[in-house]
């Protein structure tokens, strides 16, 4: 396949530089997920199959390398780090010749796992961007979840989930705009995934993500606003669905909003200011932040979704009508 370059659909050059030598110590997501490496998918992990035909699923490992083979063609003058991975909800069984040795007595060579849920970005560095301070970086990544395939059928269209955006490198929060997520991404082959990817990547317009994402340094909170937020939102859940209906779709459950309603106090770099306003680019940052706690089928909608009610919020204040509910 011919290599090419591909310039982002962008107005506005991003700052291009080496970056520095940080370690990263947060996950961008965490809830019950794990770290693993590539290498493990690829040598440890059996491959699901659809049971009518065995026919084989698109593995996790063959969606990464998909992926990261989009980003050296679109990306190949730039720097690109190695994808890190989360996997949850193991899968496990045994090989034949184990059938009836104890499970505290199986060997590690008749153990056989996958993960049901798998979510990966792949970092791209030296395209990067600051606001308020804070230092984004590109990033792609997916998310597949085998529970959304009916494997007990035949073989046809797999669904993945897909985006391009950004990571906020204080936090490792992920920062994603709609028209950077593919929420369901269906094909059957890897070429044909690889297709889709590149068509995703290419009319992502990452001027209109970041100027999206300054103007949320615009506006402000006090804290009476803040609370009234909160609780609002908190509310959201219990409304009759008629009255649900008429609102925009909030996404974030009870649990997320206790953590943001705590980090508003505690987190070190985006908690309030001392006389208790808070800007919305840091309140989008603690809706991010707390979506870390989300199981991985749901993290990329939420993650959406958070970007929509910030900018929502940003509408309210100056008066409109849509998700003026959430202040009043």
């Amino acid at each position: 396949m011919e290599l090419q370059t591909v310039t982002l659909n962008r107005n506005i050059p991003l700052e291009r530089k080496r970056p520095s030598l940080v370690k990263k110590v947060n996950p961008f997501i965490e809830a019950n997920t794990q770290d693993v490496s590539l290498s493990h998918l690829k040598n440890n992990c059996i491959i699901p199959v659809f049971a009518k035909d065995n026919e084989q699923t698109i593995s996790h490992q063959e969606f990464i390398d998909s992926a990261l083979s989009c980003a050296l063609r679109l990306f190949s003058n730039e720097i690109i780090d190695k994808p890190e991975i989360r996997v949850s909800h193991q899968v496990k069984g045994r090989t034949p010749d184990a059938i009836h040795i104890p499970a505290k007595e199986l060997l590690d060579q008749q153990k056989t796992i996958y993960y049901e849920r798998m979510a990966f970005i792949i970092r791209i560095p030296s395209i990067s961007e600051n606001i308020n301070g804070n230092e984004l970086s590109l990033c792609i990544g997916g998310v597949r979840s085998y529970n959304h395939e009916n494997l007990y059928s035949k073989k046809t269209m797999e669904k993945f989930k897909f985006f391009i955006g950004f990571q906020n490198m204080v936090c490792c929060n992920m920062c994603l705009s709609t028209d950077g997520l593919k929420s369901e991404l269906k094909a059957t082959s890897t070429l044909e995934l690889e297709d889709k990817i590149m068509q995703l990547i290419e009319g992502y317009s990452s001027s209109i993500h970041i100027e999206k994402m300054n103007d949320l340094v615009k506006y402000s909170l006090n804290e009476k606003q803040f609370a009234q937020l909160i609780g609002k939102s908190r509310l959201y859940n219990y409304l009759p669905k008629d009255e649900k209906a008429l609102l925009p779709e909030l996404l974030l459950n009870d649990n997320h909003f206790n953590s943001i309603a705590k980090d508003y106090f505690a987190d070190k770099s985006f908690c309030k200011n001392e006389d208790g306003t808070i800007n919305l680019w840091n309140v989008y940052n603690l809706l991010t932040g707390a979506n870390k706690s989300s199981y991985i089928d749901t993290f990329l909608d939420r993650s959406v979704n958070a970007f929509e009610y910030a900018e929502g919020i940003s509408k309210a204040i100056n008066g409109d009508s849509q998700y003026r509910w959430f202040l009043s």
